[in-house]
């Protein structure tokens, strides 16, 4: 008896943006991008949403798993580039895709928000509270970076994945364990400040509170080595925590589906962890960083392609912003 993935899907916007159309806008070049990260091209929203990528992924996972909307009872939006504040996206997923009869709600850990959401759904269908679950990693980032600023705007794709999960009472299939963490930025290496924070309210004069800074930068910024030095320790660890757990080691993993940040981040893992760069599934090169969609992207076309079979050991992992990590083992 376990919590099994029953399907996968994805969504890419229509628009691919070549590194050669970012050497007019920013000082880099093709050699450039690909050499420090693997990224050839990306995908940018020219009007998709986070909401409705994530609905077109949710419904090719559905159909993939064989079922219909209004049989899902929970939904789980990871998402850190939401449009609007209110309703959460998993509520307007829920409204595209017909699932009347879902509860719905979000989750922010960044880019490792797919396993942030996988594991709370996990825990509320191993309780025995719903029988199923459809999460989704769905990202607008295009909206969150400068274009000005090479250090980001070279890195990052807009796309959802999402996965059906639903209890089964035979079989050894399913998820086997999971692990997550986190540790305070306190150095703000990865973050994104909200537009809210320019805003005054009539009780700040009140308070003697300053005047709200109009200058507000509204675009993700990150501190690239400090952001490398986290990712490669933490996407290690939390891949061993988490098979340990599982009382598995790398050797009974057939696939590895890590959140695709940067393919020397995928390289460095590979080689302390003493594997062949195949066993890991690298979608960098033509998504991008697409932050807590990547993992799920990567595993749905890993299937896609006839990479895992049934009853293979496949192994997510995820890092980000918080700083946020964690790592799922389960077994197709």
């Amino acid at each position: 008896m376990s919590i099994r993935i029953m399907g996968t899907g994805s969504a890419l916007p229509g628009r691919v943006v070549e590194n050669r159309e970012l050497e007019g806008m920013v000082d880099t070049s093709d050699e450039w991008i690909r050499e420090r990260t693997g990224i050839g091209s990306r995908h940018v929203s020219t009007g998709e949403t986070v909401a409705s990528l994530a609905a077109e992924a949710c419904g090719r996972a559905l159909a993939d798993a064989g079922r219909q909307a209004e049989e899902v009872e929970l939904i789980l939006a990871a998402t850190c580039s939401p449009e609007e504040a209110a309703p959460c996206v998993a509520c307007r997923i829920q409204s595209e895709i017909g699932a009347g009869n879902a509860v719905a709600f979000d989750v922010n850990a960044a880019c490792a928000g797919f396993l942030f959401a996988l594991h709370t759904a996990w825990a509320y269908v191993e309780a025995g509270i719903y029988r199923n679950a459809l999460i989704a990693g769905s990202e607008v980032l295009s909206k969150l970076v400068d274009w000005e600023d090479r250090a980001t705007c070279i890195l990052f794709g807009d796309g959802a994945g999402a996965v059906v999960l639903e209890w089964r009472d035979e079989g050894d299939a399913g998820i086997l364990s999971s692990y997550m963490e986190n540790s305070d930025d306190t150095e703000r290496t990865l973050w994104c400040d909200s537009a809210f924070t320019a805003r005054t309210v009539p009780f700040d004069a009140e308070q003697g509170l300053p005047e709200a800074d109009a200058a507000c930068d509204p675009y993700m910024r990150m501190a690239g080595q400090a952001v490398f030095k986290f990712a490669t320790a933490a996407m290690v660890r939390c891949t061993e925590e988490a098979l340990a757990r599982a009382q598995l080691s790398v050797d009974d993993v057939a696939l590895f589906a890590p959140h695709q940040a940067n393919e020397r981040i995928i390289r460095y893992a590979a080689k302390k962890m003493d594997l062949p760069l195949e066993r890991f599934q690298i979608i960098i090169d033509h998504v991008g960083n697409v932050s807590g969609a990547s993992a799920l992207i990567a595993l749905n076309e890993a299937l896609c392609e006839g990479k895992l079979k049934q009853g293979d050991v496949a192994c997510m992992a995820g890092f980000g912003g918080g700083l946020t990590a964690g790592a799922c083992v389960f077994r197709i």
